[in-house]
């Protein structure tokens, strides 16, 4: 019986399969987990993508706020994931893996301190929360962003970094001079032993 599940939270405008790939990498690097990968609830308007909220006239004002009413769908996907793989209300057992929109989403999670996880990872992501930080005490998270990303300025993972530490997040942030919107080889490398420790923990 797996002791963890590990949750991909995928980007706007894609789907659960985009991320799946890397649950079936790291199911050798973490036997005991089981991995899944959920499409987000609403349908995205262009093509056949899903996102976790909309980007038609997204602002910095405003996103903390479409964020904010995500969260009721966000936390419905995710109760549902754990339900299907017996992982039931163990928010303590459970990851979250976000990339870009995705990882908005994951750390709207941690900082908001709705449930107890096991660890947050956000892929290129930001902290669109613009109020106090109430996060769960130990719950560690690491970022990763590439200083070549184009959609996503990687400052926004330092600035969530320096959020998250000020509100005492034990965080690890990572920065790939080279790396552009994506998830690369040694981002994932580096989050799948990251996850290894925070179920050692």
């Amino acid at each position: 019986m797996a002791k963890a599940l590990v949750i991909f939270l995928h980007g706007v405008g894609s789907n659960g399969d985009d991320l799946a790939p890397i649950g079936r990498h790291w199911a050798t690097l973490l036997p005991d987990v089981v991995f899944a990968s959920p499409d987000a609830p609403e349908p995205f308007p262009v093509g056949l993508g899903y996102q976790w909220f909309s980007l038609t006239d997204v602002t910095p004002a405003n996103r903390p706020g479409r964020v904010r009413a995500a969260r009721a769908a966000f936390d419905a996907t995710l109760s549902r994931v754990m339900a299907q793989h017996g992982f039931a209300d163990r928010w303590q057992d459970v990851v979250l893996v976000g990339f870009s929109q995705g990882s908005i989403m994951a750390l709207d999670a941690l900082a908001s301190g709705r449930y107890p996880l096991a660890g947050v990872v956000a892929f290129s992501g930001r902290l669109a929360v613009d109020g106090e930080l109430t996060p769960q005490a130990h719950l560690p998270a690491l970022l990763i962003h590439g200083q070549a990303d184009e959609v996503i300025p990687w400052q926004e993972s330092e600035s969530a970094a320096a959020r998250l530490r000020a509100a005492a997040v034990p965080v690890e942030a990572r920065f790939e001079p080279a790396t552009g919107h994506t998830i690369s080889a040694q981002g994932a490398m580096h989050a799948a032993a990251f996850i290894a420790q925070c179920l050692q923990d």
